[in-house]
């Protein structure tokens, strides 16, 4: 069974858990239904594809692309024309709040424990439960802090439980941490085809990412060391789990990870979601191919270290910004593999950047001129967790609890410097501080209020999982969302410096202070601007009508604060 084929079955979890029926009355013997649905592995393995689509999107599909590229603009990565906004109304109804995953995560866990199969098998799927019920939570915490918890299925004859008050974050965070750790003592090390379905070692993998997330988030926003070391031990120890096991490497080829037509035997990818012309397809190969696109902020190229693995406040080898050429030359390789060594502009190329700086990370050379290379039709693998990524979780879990060695950068960082088309210097600490060559360095550039070895892991984390859609939660947890801010951070509202003379034909393209050369202003309108103006936002607002149906109830559902 495949990815691309398992939005099938959840229309099952209707048919099972919406039935209602008199006792007296016969079950239809040709239809599945909630008492007879559960009667064999295949059928409970059939219902949990289900979960899959929700929570492993990849590329997404038809004229999509996921949280990959632009799908997460709001960060200091882009330079577009209209900047997204944070969330500025509390709405009226919807907004995120709802509990329907949570109901057929405990649905699932449930029935699993009713049917027929083996001691194993019922340990594996309630493992596979709990995890997706932890993702599931874990979405819901990050976007609005404290929520009820659900340990299992509710009723409608549940009213005080349906009803009850939002619990803790580190209530319902604690409760994650154990369906984690029985998912991952439980979940099986193989299971189906390797990459596609969820096993032992994805379920690590995720939880190294929860898990930093939520340490960073207790560490920066609530001063909560007790709480912070406690995750971050967790996610230290899952992706030590996942290192141990030497099931992963990284591969040589950084590029192919994200513009493969094909992911299956890659070693570094944990899971992927597959594609197939004519069944599921996607539109981000055509986005970084034939069409104009957002560009990269000029912030986000000055991130690249020099090929000296200095900061290029500090290389020798850093030559400028005046030609894309200067820009480019001497860089880390992930650069090159990432951007286009040319600008694309307005008037000029019509896969023009907003920022002059165009991405070709995403694009498969080998279908650029075909169909499938345009429209909604790209083919190409999307990877969904990757060995990079828990190498990276690693590194940073260590270094925010204060005991990062040298030999954990080894076997984290410099794994990923010493792929075979980046092979950079490898990154050292020396002191608690960061070293190159065994030369301590601290870049000008460092935001002061953050610690230069915390600093430089940073970078990488940013380097190497470029416009991958994590920038915007790496801002949030790290409590650092004043970075998007285009007039406190002018650098991410600037592109690439031109001389306007040299591009005849020239569109729409605004010059700094209007003059005849300069860095480009990809949003130059004041109305466009996005501004950082009240940490209310780093959770979003419950709706009105939930606040208003609680009360209804004679019970409280507390706002978030500033939405009150």
């Amino acid at each position: 069974m495949r990815i691309k084929i398992c939005s099938l079955l959840l229309a099952v979890l209707v048919v099972l858990v919406g039935c209602k029926k008199d006792f007296l009355e016969r079950l239809p013997q040709d239809q599945l239904t909630d008492d007879t649905y559960w009667n064999s592995e295949n059928n409970i393995r059939t219902f949990a594809w289900g979960f899959y689509p929700a929570y492993f999107t990849g590329y997404g599909s038809g004229f999509t692309w996921g949280k990959y590229f632009s799908g997460q603009s709001l960060n200091d990565d882009f330079a577009p024309s209209a900047p997204a906004q944070f969330t500025q109304n509390v709405p009226a109804s919807g907004g995120g709040w709802t509990f329907s995953w949570v109901r057929k995560a405990n649905i699932f866990i449930d029935r699993v424990q009713r049917a027929p199969i083996s001691e194993e098998a019922m340990r594996h799927w309630i493992g596979i439960g709990r995890f997706f019920r932890a993702l599931e939570y874990h979405d819901l915490v990050k976007r609005f802090g404290d929520v009820p918890w659900f340990g299992r299925e509710v009723t409608d004859a549940d009213e005080d439980l349906l009803y009850k008050p939002r619990d803790p974050r580190t209530l319902v965070m604690d409760s994650v941490l154990k369906d984690f750790q029985y998912a991952a003592e439980h979940v099986r090390a193989s299971d189906g085809t390797e990459g596609l379905t969820v096993n032992k070692y994805v379920v690590l993998a995720y939880m190294s990412r929860i898990f930093l997330f939520e340490g960073t988030w207790q560490k920066y926003h609530h001063n909560n060391t007790a709480k912070a070391n406690e995750y971050l031990e967790a996610a230290k120890w899952a992706a030590n789990e996942v290192i141990s096991s030497n099931k992963y490497v990284v591969e040589d080829d950084y590029r192919g990870l994200f513009s493969s037509l094909s992911l299956a035997g890659n070693k570094e990818v944990l899971l992927y979601r597959e594609y197939a012309t004519g069944l599921l397809t996607h539109s981000l190969n055509s986005y970084v191919n034939k069409e104009p696109q957002t560009g990269a902020s000029k912030n986000a190229i000055e991130s690249y270290l020099a090929a000296d693995g200095k900061p290029i406040g500090l290389s020798p080898l850093y030559k400028g910004d005046k030609t894309i050429a200067d820009v480019m030359a001497d860089r880390d390789p992930r650069m090159y593999e990432t951007f286009v060594q040319e600008l694309r502009l307005n008037g000029v190329a019509t896969n023009y950047s907003t920022s002059g700086y165009a991405v070709h990370k995403f694009l498969n050379e080998s279908i650029k001129e075909l169909p499938e290379g345009s429209g909604s039709l790209n083919p190409t693998d999307a990877p969904v967790i990757r060995y990079g990524e828990v190498l990276l979780n690693y590194a940073e879990a260590a270094a925010e609890l204060g005991n990062l060695t040298q030999a954990d950068l080894d076997k984290t960082i410099n794994k990923l410097r010493d792929r075979a088309d980046v092979q950079m210097p490898h990154l050292q600490v020396i002191g608690g501080q960061p070293a190159v060559n065994g030369e301590v360095y601290d870049d000008p550039a460092r935001d002061p209020s953050v610690p230069s070895m915390i600093w430089e892991i940073r970078r990488e984390r940013r380097v190497e999982l470029m416009m991958e859609g994590f920038r915007l939660d790496d801002l949030k947890r790290w409590k650092k969302l004043e970075y998007t801010d285009t007039q406190g951070n002018p650098d991410i509202n600037r592109g690439a410096w031109i001389v306007k003379a040299d591009y005849p034909g020239l569109k729409d393209v605004k010059i700094e202070n209007d003059e005849d050369e300069g860095y480009i202003i990809p949003a130059w309108k004041p109305e466009t601007q996005r501004l950082f103006t009240d940490p209310k936002v780093y959770l979003e607002p419950l709706p009105l009508d939930q606040i208003k149906l609680y009360k209804d109830k004679g019970k409280e559902l507390t706002q978030n604060p500033g939405w009150e």
